[in-house]
């Protein structure tokens, strides 16, 4: 899903830069008061994360901005795409449920493929403050952050939107599904 190198072309850099523009000016209702020239100019001065939500983009997420750090002085992303990002599926939780499959192991896992994308699954919290923009994975479900104490056990939990209402589950962290993948989280 990722290549070695974490740079754009400067076609590929302007050519993410306009569909980011377009999401971000289509969507004011997930950032208002922001003015793109301050996100760009943000991006523009950090390659290796515009490379991530080139990443982002390519494997169906969608990245738009949803907020901004005033500790850091960053804008956060998150993946906005309808449902859980296409090219992101089918995939375990992390690698030791990865390891632990013995028959039918899936192509990879959620985390590692988040940390090779240059960013982090979304926690609950944020999940939750996703759906307050819309109508998010109402036929999908999304891996999240698990809080160590489940994972030691061996659980997961993923998140999904049924009946107008967000539901966080638990599943065997070595599960995987077609209609499950992940959603990410990065700042910038």
């Amino acid at each position: 899903m990722s290549s070695n190198r974490k740079d754009l072309s400067p076609k590929q850099r302007e050519e993410l830069l306009s569909i980011l523009k377009n999401r971000f000016e289509k969507n004011d209702q997930r950032h208002k008061g922001f003015q793109w020239a301050q996100v760009q100019a943000k991006l523009e001065a950090n390659p290796q994360k515009l490379w991530s939500l080139n990443e982002m983009e390519n494997t169906g997420g969608e990245p738009d901005v949803v907020g901004y750090d005033k500790k850091t002085g960053e804008y956060i992303f998150y993946d906005c795409s309808a449902e859980s990002p296409k090219d992101r599926r089918s995939l375990c939780y992390d690698r030791e449920a990865l390891d632990a499959r013995k028959e039918n192991k899936p192509k990879d896992n959620a985390v590692d493929v988040a940390t090779a994308m240059g960013v982090e699954l979304l926690t609950e919290e944020q999940y939750r403050e996703l759906q307050t923009f819309g109508a998010f994975d109402t036929k999908t479900s999304s891996w999240i952050k698990t809080p160590e104490a489940i994972r030691k056990l061996g659980g997961a939990i993923f998140c999904d939107r049924r009946y107008n209402t967000v539901f966080t589950y638990h599943n065997g962290a070595e599960s995987y599904y077609a209609a499950r993948g992940f959603r990410g989280v990065l700042k910038v």
